[in-house]
């Protein structure tokens, strides 16, 4: 399999922008929103024109990429967010998936630079694109699929059977595009074979938890996931708005060295599983009282 890791975070330069230009549509909440009204739209029509269209996004946004030309050999990728010398740099012709010199990222160097900026944008330092929205809602499309086959009248085992094979060959096409250098498997910028391969652990997932919760009536121990999942996108902004507040307010009240009972290896892990349990106790104080945020 290519390798999933071309745009690995560990050797990622800082984004090229200043404070005001902070203007992107790279984040999760935007690339949801800018395919939300295909989806909407989508999920009022039958199965088929969801897969045609699923079909479709993927194979559009695979050739735009493949056909995108390749730098010259004398290309310096420095300018480019990367450098010759990282070593998750693609080449043949993953090549075309490459960091920071793809079509998406040429379609921003435009786009961006429409709106007022302090300097021109030339690069997103972690290869994150406005045009990865697309294959994006490729995943959200394979949800609404999911979620077609979970309202059906199909038998509860021949839900799970479905599940379960759509799963295992997504996994199998998205590992086969990697591996055979057709599409790499780049979470970053959400290339067709992620779609895939992402998508088929999501139908494995929901066939398992279908199983576990539904079928089989052991529903007591996702308790905390219910608390969570009813209030999402309050946990989502407590994750974004009060991360960092409730992290420095765990060091001034325990200290930080109370983390480090296990060692220093494990200081990240305590720290952080403390913070999202202090989130969690928030999110269930909303569940008690029956304060839910939806749009």
């Amino acid at each position: 399999m290519a390798r999933s890791g071309a745009c690995s975070a560990g050797s990622l330069p800082a984004v090229h922008r200043s404070a005001p230009d902070l203007l992107d549509f790279e984040d999760t909440l935007s690339q949801i929103g800018l395919g939300y009204i295909a989806l909407f739209l989508l999920g009022f029509r039958p199965a088929r024109e969801q897969w045609a269209a699923l079909g479709l996004i993927l194979v559009g946004y695979w050739a735009a990429f493949a056909l995108y030309p390749l730098p010259g050999p004398g290309f310096d990728y420095d300018k480019a967010g990367a450098s010759n010398s990282w070593p998750h740099l693609l080449t043949g012709f993953a090549a075309h998936w490459n960091k920071n010199t793809n079509p998406a990222w040429a379609f921003d160097t435009w786009f961006l630079n429409l709106f007022p900026r302090e300097q021109p944008f030339r690069f997103n330092g972690g290869g994150y694109s406005t045009l990865s929205f697309i294959p994006t809602l490729g995943t959200m499309i394979l949800g609404l699929i999911a979620g077609g086959v979970m309202r059906s009248e199909r038998a509860p085992w021949a839900k799970v059977k479905w599940l379960a094979i759509a799963g295992a060959i997504g996994l199998a096409a998205g590992a086969a595009c990697g591996w055979l250098g057709v599409c790499p498997v780049v979470k970053r910028i959400w290339t067709p074979s992620w779609v895939f391969y992402s998508g088929g652990w999501c139908f494995l997932l929901l066939a398992a938890f279908y199983v576990v919760i539904d079928i089989w009536g052991r529903r007591r121990w996702a308790f905390p996931l219910v608390v969570i999942g009813m209030n999402s996108i309050a946990a989502y902004c407590m994750a974004h708005l009060f991360d960092s507040f409730i992290s420095s307010s765990l060091n001034t009240h325990l200290g930080a060295d109370i983390f480090k009972a296990f060692g220093q290896a494990y200081q990240p892990l305590l720290h952080g599983a403390l913070v999202l349990f202090v989130m969690w106790l928030l999110l269930f104080w909303m569940y008690r009282r029956k304060l839910f945020l939806r749009i």
